[in-house]
């Protein structure tokens, strides 16, 4: 990498249509402008509880991963804020859109969905702590990114939006730190790579976001 500080940028520079792609999907703008329709917002988040208690596996994946102290740490960190926090507010957050526990943990897993989780898990299990972390890093940063942008650009809007609660979860200060954590995280396991892993590394950040424009397109196509 010709900046390892910086591998993020040097990743997302690289992939740059494809993130604009993810970051600016048809999904992610009609939450923005409060005109998806809601039947399409319950398909999304049911899976995305799927999702994350994949995401969580792949966490302690990373931890089992991780060749230092500092770095188990940090990913147990990051897993305990999973399991502890975010998947009981996700639950709060589908019953305030009448969906109980029952219904998120008997949804049937979709193969986008599938497809994905998978693919992060197989790049950690294949690889080491530097392949996970940049299949998990478009999810992570990607939401801030998505978050800060819809907060911005539909500020004036948000109050009456129906989605305001989602956008406002990924633009606060808290999620916004994590997701730097996460570049700093990468950054610090890049000074141990050589130059020659970048073409590898881009590969799968690209995949990873792919796989996350597949998720919107599952999120835009609900079962009948």
């Amino acid at each position: 990498m010709k900046n390892q500080r910086n591998l993020f940028a040097q990743l997302k520079h690289a992939c740059r249509e494809d993130w604009r792609e993810y970051c600016e999907h048809e999904f992610v703008n009609k939450l923005g402008d409060g005109s998806l329709e809601p039947a399409c917002f319950r398909h999304y988040l049911m899976q995305d509880y799927l999702f994350l208690m994949h995401f969580a596996r792949a966490h302690a994946l990373l931890v089992y991963k991780s060749e230092t102290l500092a770095e188990m740490t940090h990913a147990a960190g990051v897993l305990n804020v999973l399991l502890a926090g975010e998947m009981s507010l996700h639950v709060d957050f589908c019953q305030s859109w009448g969906l109980s526990r029952t219904d998120i943990e008997a949804v049937e897993e979709q193969p986008a969905n599938m497809a994905y989780t998978r693919y992060v898990l197989e790049r950690g299990l294949a690889g080491d702590c530097l392949d996970l972390l940049v299949a998990l890093l478009p999810c992570t940063v990607g939401y801030a990114e998505i978050g800060s942008r819809l907060s911005a650009q539909y500020s004036k809007s948000l109050a009456s939006n129906p989605y305001r609660k989602w956008i406002e979860s990924y633009s606060t200060e808290a999620y916004q730190a994590s997701s730097l954590e996460a570049i700093a995280a990468l950054d610090r396991l890049a000074l141990r790579a050589s130059e020659e892993r970048f073409e590898s590394l881009c590969k799968t950040f690209r995949q990873a976001t792919r796989l996350e424009v597949g998720f919107w397109d599952m999120g835009l196509n609900p079962p009948a």
